[in-house]
């Protein structure tokens, strides 16, 4: 798989008169960075007169010639063929990995002349894991085709993305330290709901002139759109990052979000980091044991900083309050803890700065 910025490449050789591929494939649980992604290539393809379009769903009962029909008609017109596969469980099943797995046999049988496809396919599936990236089925479309992951957007990318995106339409903060405290107030308003974000910033194209925008300009106009996930919250508790924390437990907490899901993600990350802590401290390594423990993405950048900052003794009170509070949301009385739940997570996140 190749990241977004090789499709950017492979778009520039295509604007520049390059061939289309007769197979994409995108993967990623952003919305908006997808559907992004996916509109540029369609664009494209447009401009190559891919002109008739084609959707097909994977559901239950989804009958997998038709991927096969599609990829093999020709349009009555003449024209050049769209053709979109969304795959919504990133699960085709055993029947339609052996279908993609042919289809992947068709299309590199297909000769590929100098002036590119008469049929483009994009296959779009959602974030997969490392086990499907490994599968038959996704190896086969990924040798003959591009497949592209679009990653999230992690908090601390987000106010560069929030500064680029205000370029785009001509508009910037103030420089300096006040400029990047507008970006993360920005940043902390729309925080997990990038399409959200997208909109609130064209927001502040229609209400103020290009050039830049003022602390007061933003602060009135910008709303509270931030959705939070709870998987997250931890990522926020192994950063130290109370500010954070707090916005995240009275987002989910304002949201409904189950206390129980939230305390079960929170106890599981103390019993790897008490597992981890005892382990680095006997001189074992940290990059082993985060492999060990399957710890990727952020947290594989937030850990090795938690393992040095965090006090062995607030760690084991910390797993302490967390079996309290699995008393308390059970309804069993527990003294020593606040009344509510809720302020029980903070005095975790506290005992974790």
């Amino acid at each position: 798989m190749v990241k977004v910025d090789a499709l950017q490449a492979h778009l520039k050789s295509v604007t520049s008169g390059g061939a289309m591929l007769p197979l994409y494939i995108f993967s990623g649980d952003e919305p908006l960075l997808m559907m992004e992604a996916i509109d540029q290539l369609r664009s494209a393809a447009k401009k190559q007169n891919f002109t008739e379009r084609e959707v097909l769903l994977q559901e239950r009962g989804f009958d997998w010639s038709a991927l096969f029909n599609a990829g093999q008609i020709m349009s009555l017109f003449g024209d050049k063929r769209w053709v979109e596969l969304r795959i919504p469980t990133g699960k085709p099943g055993r029947d339609g990995a052996d279908a993609l797995k042919q289809f992947a046999t068709q299309i590199a049988s297909q000769s590929r002349e100098p002036e590119g496809p008469d049929i483009v396919v994009c296959i779009i599936l959602p974030r997969l894991d490392g086990k499907t990236k490994t599968a038959a089925w996704f190896s086969a479309l990924d040798e003959v085709g591009m497949a592209i992951q679009i990653d999230s957007l992690d908090r601390g990318h987000l106010p560069q993305w929030i500064a680029d995106r205000l370029k785009r339409q001509d508009q910037e903060v103030e420089t300096g330290s006040e400029g990047q405290r507008a970006l993360e107030f920005i940043a902390d308003q729309v925080e997990g709901n990038l399409i959200a974000a997208h909109q609130e910033l064209l927001k502040l194209g229609l209400l103020y002139p290009t050039g830049k925008l003022t602390d007061e300009q933003i602060r009135t106009s910008i709303l509270k759109v931030a959705r939070y996930n709870v998987f997250e919250v931890t990522e926020a508790m192994l950063a130290g990052d109370l500010a954070r924390l707090n916005r995240m437990l009275d987002g989910l907490k304002g949201e409904g979000e189950p206390l129980v899901l939230i305390l079960w993600s929170v106890t599981e990350e103390l019993r790897i980091l008490s597992k981890l802590k005892a382990a680095s401290d006997a001189g074992e390594s940290v990059q082993n044991l985060m492999r060990a423990n399957r710890i990727w993405g952020n947290k594989e950048r937030l850990y090795p900083a938690a393992l040095r900052r965090i006090q062995p003794l607030k760690l084991r009170k910390a797993i302490q309050v967390a079996a309290g509070l699995d008393r308390q949301v059970k309804g069993l009385h527990a003294a020593e803890l606040p009344g509510d739940p809720w302020d029980g997570l903070r005095l975790v996140g506290n005992l974790l700065r």
